[in-house]
Order: structure tokens, then C-alpha cells, then sequence
């Protein structure tokens, strides 16, 4: 079959998965309030889009209460979202499934309203996003102009990812995945649009590239080398986010992560759209997996645009490892089953894919269910 590449085993770091059809980290804003705690509608949707030797990167999950950028985004850092976690992770396990918790911090994407205190967001520099984000309730607010992080904050917020690393282990998780992309605080670090620092932390790529890796390596030194992904989005330009010289940029960041022994690097390509129904390629968008790849080493997971032909061509010809799927996976609970049969897609309700309920989250029928 066209897509045989795709069900073919493959070992991340501590886990040896029974396929390649990834589910990626998608931000859906349905953790119980007040506290962002996971619930057993989360541990529900987790469960369903679960497979038998099959990975699933749970959702961005917050390090700190300053990290919150989007309401009913979940949390890891208190006691009450480590025993939600677990729920999430008990249903995972018991399809037979890998759990690896995305773990970051919004950084500049985020409002006073859902910071401690009403304080500032906070940032490399004081440089704010364009355009519009939202408020703890949802309303349309501009951006901020964010806080400058100092240097003691800085190692503050690399003891935090290492402590949501720990709480995600206790949980349950088989690994954690650092969101190093998409204009999020690891990118704003990385990028030079959004990072005008002087100091350690700023400047040439070796020093932009520095909180990273600290995260990176105090993450690694907690639970093992071999349970961590990264994610990195190269030339993306999500959330206002552009650098001088991205190629030299990430190829540094490849080969660094590279000596690391990771789990796997899981790479955003630049040609999708995220916001878009048309699913439209942009043809001359660099093709970040295989630069990536060649720079990094070990295993690579892609992410955006692929239909399941394409991903299975990307992973017969080498350049990727794995291809992680998100509106299909939100619409198929069981997608790899799906695509292994060469069966039909439901389509999916973009209406639905932020906030609410069980609508549009757990309704979605598997092969076989009623319709």
C-alpha cells in the first residue's frame, strides 16, 4: 500500500512505537476551572485518539502560573494537575499508547489578566507581539508590550521546566516535549526579531540558542536524555516571529540538540498554513525537515501539511521519521487505523477546536460507531 512506510516500527529515545502516525500537540482549552487541571474529558480525548504502539504529544501545558498565555489551557505544576495528568496518562496506557506531555511557556503570547497579579507578560526583550491575543475571557485584547527578564528569572524559568518535567513522570507521561517553536518564550529567545539582549542570553546565535539548551540539559539531567523531544519551528513566522538568518540559526540549534541524545526533534515545516481550511502549500517555503535532519542525527518527527501519501513518501525517503497529524487527529479519534484501512476522514468543526465542552472534543465516531 501507498502508506506502508508509515507502519513500520521505530524507536524514540525510551520508547519503541508500532507506527509513525504521530498525534501532535494541539491546543484545545478545556482543562477544568478554576486551576487549569486536566479532567476526565481530557483523559476521554486523550483515550480515544490513543493507539497500540502509537505516540501522543498531549497539548502545550503550562510550567508556572506565569506561564499562561490561553485560558483553559491545562497546567503541570500544581498537585491537582499532576493527579489530572494522570488520568490522561492511565487512558493513554491502557490503548496501548505513549504519552509525552508538551511542557512550555507563552512568554509574550499571553495577557496581564491571566498573569499573577496582573503583572506584565515577560520576555527576552520588551518587544511586543502585533496584532491581537485574548484576555482570560476570551475578549480580543492587543498585545502587550512585555517585561524583559532578568538573568536570575532566567535560571528560575529553567528550574521550572525541569520540575514540570519531574511532575509529568509522576504522572504517568513517558517523556515530555519542550515547545521551543512558534513564537512561543523559548522561540522569542531564540529569534533575533524578539531578542535584543546585551548579555549571556543575546546577540550571536550561540548566545541566543543558550536558554534552550539550558532547559534542554536540566530537563535531560531530571529524567533522562532518551524521554525529551524538542520542538522547533524553522522560518515560522507564527505569532510575529522572523530572524535575520534562520538557516544559520537552526542548523546551530540542530546540531547542538543533535549531541544530546534526544528522544527525537520534532520539526514545524514553514510551507502549512496553521490557520487555514484550504490546506494551501506554500511551494517556495524552505523544506525544513531534511536541512534539520541532516544537522540533528537522530530521529525526526515533521509536522504540517502532510496528507498520509505525503507522509509516507517523507518517511520512505528518509528525511523525516515520523509525521505528526493535528485537524485529522482532532476529527479521528483513530486515525491510524483509518489510514492503515485506506478508509474515508471526518471532516472536522474549526467552530470547536478552542474552548467548550464535549462537542466537537469526544463526539467524533471511530470506524465502525453508529453514525
Amino acid at each position: 500500500m501507498a502508506t506502508d512506510s508509515l507502519f513500520e516500527p521505530l524507536t524514540l529515545g525510551a520508547i519503541r512505537l508500532d507506527h509513525r502516525v504521530v498525534m501532535a500537540p494541539l491546543t484545545r482549552m478545556r482543562s477544568r476551572q478554576p486551576g487549569d487541571v486536566p479532567q476526565p474529558l481530557n483523559a476521554a480525548y486523550y483515550g480515544q485518539r490513543a493507539s497500540r504502539g502509537g505516540l501522543v504529544i498531549a497539548e502545550a501545558t503550562d510550567i508556572a502560573e506565569q506561564a499562561r498565555g490561553y485560558p483553559g489551557a491545562p497546567g503541570i505544576y500544581s498537585p491537582e494537575q499532576i493527579a489530572g495528568w494522570r488520568g490522561v496518562a492511565e487512558a493513554v496506557h491502557a490503548a496501548g499508547g505513549f504519552l509525552f506531555v508538551q511542557i512550555w511557556h507563552t512568554g509574550r503570547v499571553s495577557h496581564s489578566s491571566m498573569q499573577p497579579g496582573g503583572a506584565l507578560p515577560v520576555a527576552p526583550s520588551a518587544v511586543a507581539a502585533p496584532g491581537q491575543h485574548m484576555d482570560r475571557q476570551f475578549n480580543p485584547v492587543p498585545f502587550e508590550t512585555p517585561r524583559a527578564l532578568d538573568e536570575a528569572e532566567i535560571a528560575d524559568l529553567v528550574g521550572l521546566f525541569r520540575q514540570a518535567a519531574l511532575n509529568a513522570r509522576e504522572a504517568g507521561a513517558d517523556g515530555v516535549e519542550i515547545h521551543g517553536a512558534n513564537g512561543y518564550l523559548i522561540d522569542q529567545f531564540l529569534q533575533d526579531s524578539t531578542n535584543r539582549r546585551s548579555d549571556r542570553y543575546g546577540g550571536p546565535i550561540e548566545n541566543r540558542a543558550r536558554f534552550l539548551l539550558e532547559v534542554v540539559d536540566a530537563v535531560a539531567g531530571a529524567i533522562g536524555a532518551d524521554r525529551v523531544g524538542v520542538r522547533i519551528s524553522p522560518w515560522g513566522r507564527f505569532n510575529g516571529m522572523k530572524d535575520s538568518d534562520p538557516g544559520a540559526l537552526f542548523d546551530h540549534v540542530a546540531a547542538e540538540l543533535g549531541r544530546r541524545g534526544l528522544a527525537y526533534l520534532h520539526v514545524v515545516e514553514p510551507r502549512a498554513d496553521q490557520t487555514s481550511d484550504t490546506n494551501a502549500l506554500d511551494p517556495n517555503a524552505p523544506d525544513a525537515a531534511s536541512r534539520v535532519k541532516a544537522q540533528f542525527g537522530g530521529p525526526l518527527i515533521a509536522a504540517g501539511g502532510f496528507t498520509p501519501e505525503s507522509a509516507a513518501a517523507a518517511v520512505a525517503s528518509g528525511h523525516v521519521d515520523a509525521v505528526a497529524f493535528g485537524r485529522l487527529f482532532i476529527a479521528n479519534p483513530d486515525l491510524p487505523e483509518r489510514i492503515r484501512r485506506g478508509a474515508g476522514f471526518n471532516r472536522y468543526d474549526r467552530t470547536t477546536f478552542y474552548g467548550g465542552d464535549a462537542r466537537g472534543y469526544i463526539d467524533y465516531p471511530a470506524l465502525g460507531d453508529a453514525a
